[in-house]
């Protein structure tokens, strides 16, 4: 086993009455793809907040190469190396791809020796690097992010990530409404950031895929971790098992095919 690059140790959030985590605890080596499943409510998205710096937790630690970290802000997380890309992507639609890589963060130089001003070249030849490296086929001509398509967008997030040098990458949801030759190349993108040593976490709802992206799978069910197994040890069917609560002895045909299609 590779030591832990992040490590959640007994986490626990409430809000009001509702017990959103009960002392999860969790793990992520450096180049390793792991999958969080769950269905809604399990506390997924719960855990990412807390990892991304939105949240903080009621008890408990999250632990960075061993080093507890204190997240305030989602700020705080990007600037320790722990980059969340949501399903909105959060990218700026009237900005060119290389704006969007590199928004807050442009490169300067000195106009006449003094006068300060975005370094364009400097990003125009950064992003083509990157993008080739990721093999992300971009057309040079499109001026802005909001011309390309969803898997397209997610290159772009992914790219930011990977130019940052991000120890840890939270994608959620990341197919989410993509089409299925789009979904192929996010689950690529996943795995070269998993071949450049980041730890990656992808929450999804489609088990096939997640059994073709991870190399590890946890299973949330009502703010726990239930079940922990790596892809080779399992099957779509034992993970909706634990995904709905259902214990092999309650377990039925229909249950479960029902659930199957709801899925589907």
């Amino acid at each position: 086993m590779l030591p832990p690059l992040l490590e959640v140790a007994s986490l626990r959030k409430s809000f009001g009455p509702v017990n959103a985590l009960r002392g999860v605890d969790l793990s992520l080596a450096a180049g390793e793809v792991l999958a969080l499943v769950g269905d809604n409510g399990a506390g997924k998205t719960t855990l990412i907040k807390h990892i991304s710096g939105v949240f903080k937790a009621d008890s408990g630690e999250i632990r960075l190469n061993g080093v507890p970290l204190e997240l305030h802000t989602p700020a705080d997380a990007r600037r320790l190396g722990i980059e969340t890309v949501y399903q909105d992507l959060a990218l700026a639609d009237e900005l060119s791809v290389g704006a969007n890589v590199f928004l807050g963060r442009e490169p300067v130089r000195r106009w006449l020796g003094f006068l300060p001003a975005i370094d364009n070249r400097t990003i125009r030849a950064e992003t083509n690097a990157l993008l080739a490296r990721i093999e992300s086929r971009i057309p040079p001509k499109v001026r802005t992010v909001s011309r390309l398509s969803g898997g397209q967008r997610q290159a772009v997030a992914i790219a930011r990530a990977l130019y940052w040098q991000s120890k840890v990458v939270i994608l959620d949801e990341p197919t989410a409404a993509l089409a299925v030759m789009e979904r192929e190349h996010v689950i690529q993108l996943a795995r070269r950031l998993a071949k450049e040593g980041i730890g990656v976490i992808y929450i999804g709802h489609n088990l096939i895929e997640i059994l073709e992206v991870a190399d590890r799978v946890v299973v949330m069910f009502r703010g726990r971790i239930v079940h922990e197994t790596p892809v080779a040890a399992t099957t779509q069917r034992e993970l909706i098992k634990y995904m709905t609560g259902f214990s092999e002895a309650e377990e039925t045909t229909t249950d479960w095919e029902a659930y199957h299609q709801g899925e589907a």
